[in-house]
């Protein structure tokens, strides 16, 4: 059997798209015809899931590594950037221009207090607002 011939003739059929959108029977898809309206779809299996929170971390991480205050952090707080970038993309993190002035002078007391100061802080969680500082502040995660 021919499965990359299988593969483009789908995606011939079904189309590509980067974004969600609504398929003409009016169900939420996403990328080459995945059905991902709970009332029909199949939705994102736990591995795939997984597969795109990879790519995700390795993107962030790739938008970070050229910034040498980034480099110079340890493996948690670069942990805490990667996901500061996951939540609200690269635009948002360097957005903080103060925070990563305390990031580059190691000051991660005023590091937090600047994230904890945002509206970020206030879209979110609030256990995930003090994961997030506990772990810039301290350099290690809460036991």
């Amino acid at each position: 059997m021919d499965i990359e011939k299988l593969k483009q003739e789908i995606e011939k059929h079904e189309g590509s798209e980067q974004f969600a959108y609504t398929d003409s029977l009016g169900y939420i898809s996403a990328g080459i015809g995945r059905c991902l309206d709970r009332r029909k779809g199949k939705g994102l299996t736990r591995e795939e899931q997984l597969y795109l929170l990879s790519n995700d971390i390795d993107s962030c991480r790739a938008e970070l590594d050229p910034f040498v205050w980034y480099q110079q952090l340890d493996d948690v707080r670069k942990c805490v950037m990667i996901e500061l970038c996951f939540n609200m993309g690269i635009r948002g993190v360097l957005g903080f221009r103060k925070m990563i002035e305390a990031l580059k002078s190691k000051n991660y007391d005023t590091a937090v207090i600047e994230l904890k100061d945002s509206k970020w802080a206030t879209q979110i969680g609030k256990d995930r607002v003090n994961n997030i500082c506990y772990r810039l502040k301290n350099g290690c995660y809460p036991s």
